[in-house]
């Protein structure tokens, strides 16, 4: 089950890069506490189905507060990790701080390797993510500082990384990276 409240339920989906040979997609989503949730699922033997008891709970992420600001983009980088924006928390003014606080991951561009459960997660962190070897952030932060990265995309042709952040009252923010440039970025929220 999940809430559909002020800005959450469904709010991303993504097929793995290999989704012909293994079926396998991706969903983002508020569960019924309001927590962002990425979900595996493998599709049914009709090709339009999903199989509901295939799926499997990749990440949690708590989300406590307000309802709004739960990001909502799944993209598959050409490394093949799995990269999601998160919003920081909602209401005005990021009011926990969570865009620059780096034990959370809310407020944060995540990258996870979806193919390599650990004993303890549904996934793994890729070895060159920029934080590994600082204790005092969480391994899977790609990027910090973002409000409400609802959406978000890699350039086609150049993976090059295009953030469309919400802003607050006045202005609307898009933030761009090269490709070779987005990794250990602070966008500045708040």
């Amino acid at each position: 089950p999940l809430t559909t409240q002020s800005e959450r339920g469904l709010l991303s989906m993504a097929f793995h890069p290999d989704y012909k040979s293994n079926g396998l997609f991706f969903v983002y989503y508020t569960n019924a506490q309001g927590s962002i949730e990425i979900a595996r699922y493998k599709v049914s033997s009709n090709p339009d189905i999903a199989d509901p008891a295939s799926k499997s709970i990749i990440i949690t992420i708590p989300h406590p507060g307000a309802a709004n600001h739960n990001g909502g983009k799944l993209n598959f980088g050409a490394d093949g990790y799995l990269y999601f924006a998160t919003g920081d928390g909602g209401g005005g003014g990021d009011q926990l701080n969570n865009g620059q606080n780096t034990s959370v991951l809310l407020g944060k561009m995540i990258r996870i390797d979806i193919n390599n459960a650990t004993a303890t997660l549904n996934y793994s962190i890729p070895e060159d993510n920029p934080y590994v070897s600082d204790p005092a952030i969480a391994d899977e932060i790609w990027a910090i500082g973002l409000r409400n990265p609802w959406r978000w995309s890699f350039d086609r042709r150049t993976q090059d990384m295009w953030i469309a952040d919400v802003g607050q009252n006045v202005r609307e923010e898009i933030n761009f990276r090269k490709a070779t440039e987005t990794r250990g970025i602070n966008y500045g929220w708040r």
